[in-house]
């Protein structure tokens, strides 16, 4: 092997163990690439803006309701604030939805 070249004397044969090692390194860089979620893709604008759409709907239906049922047990109006804010929460998540979507795109 010569003194200033790194690596393998090109005039040896081809050390399998280095090949292995190479395929081993590979290998485990692959696996903490996954583990520490850098091989996955990002998600796209339209995935990022139809969770959030989703979470428009969810948040008012669920927010509204969950707010209208404790003020009817806290009240005694039974059913009567929690079909008037699950409403009103829909609606804020609709205009929300409407809001984003009258939005130039970047």
């Amino acid at each position: 092997m010569a003194v200033d070249e790194p690596g393998q004397d090109p005039k040896l044969p081809e050390d399998v163990r280095l090949h292995s090692l190479e395929q081993r390194l590979r290998r485990a860089e692959a696996d903490e690439a996954v583990r520490t979620g850098q091989a996955r893709e990002p998600a796209d604008r339209n995935q990022q803006l139809g969770n959030r759409v989703l979470s428009y709907l969810i948040g008012g239906f669920a927010g509204g309701a969950l707010i209208g049922w404790v003020l009817d047990r806290l009240f005694g109006t039974a059913p009567l604030l929690l079909i008037s804010l699950m409403l009103l929460g829909a609606v804020g998540g609709f205009w929300n939805i409407i809001k984003i979507s009258t939005r130039r795109p970047d």
